[in-house]
């Protein structure tokens, strides 16, 4: 992804319930509503953003209520346990499969080279 625009604010939804923040906070200590926190709900332990312009990658892994995120290389958090859904949720049914959001909601944000890779339980 990529904040051409230092006052953009985006998200990305995991299964309609959780959003892991994107935020234009590049050098900032970080926070609850900063890049890479699971919105209100899990802090980073870095705030691993780059300058607005540069594309950056995140690599985020939900299992269950488990989620594994790691922002330009530097893992944020590691099967951190979600508490409860964040504003961004429409489907209250934790248990269930649910949708991968796209949120644009301040400013420009870019997209690009998404794979998602289905999780499956080893018998």
């Amino acid at each position: 992804m990529r904040l051409p625009d230092v006052r953009s604010n985006s998200g990305i939804g995991l299964r309609g319930r959780y959003e892991v923040q994107i935020i234009s906070d590049y050098g900032r200590p970080p926070g609850m509503h900063g890049t890479g926190a699971l919105y209100t709900r899990i802090l980073p332990r870095v705030n691993a953003s780059k300058k607005p312009g540069e594309w950056q990658t995140f690599d985020i892994r939900l299992a269950g209520r488990e989620v594994t995120t790691v922002l330009n290389g530097e893992k944020l958090y590691e099967k951190g346990v979600i508490d409860g859904l964040t504003g961004i949720a429409f489907d209250p049914y934790e248990d269930q499969p649910g949708a991968i959001e796209l949120q644009g909601d301040h400013g420009p944000v870019e997209f690009r080279n998404l794979i998602l890779t289905p999780l499956t339980k080893s018998k």
